[in-house]
């Protein structure tokens, strides 16, 4: 019983920070003409002038996409 355990707690060690680590940031970005940054935040205040729908994207995505954050996020 206890050797199972261990290897529970083993197992569990082992899986957390992988699942951890592909975890991504959340961000949201308007795809109108003028757009260029993201947020983190789909009620951010700089998506406010969006002429378009806002999207839900990944950070890591929006900065391929050369986005980069809002002035109202940092």
């Amino acid at each position: 019983m206890i050797k199972k355990q261990i290897c529970i707690a083993l197992l569990a060690l082992t899986v957390y920070p992988v699942v951890q680590a592909t975890q991504e940031t959340k961000a949201y970005i308007c795809k109108g003409p003028k757009s260029t940054k993201y947020h983190y935040s789909k009620n951010c205040r700089g998506l406010n002038r969006c002429s378009t729908h806002i999207y839900k994207t990944t950070e890591s995505e929006a900065k391929r996409a050369g986005r980069t954050l809002c002035g109202w996020e940092d």
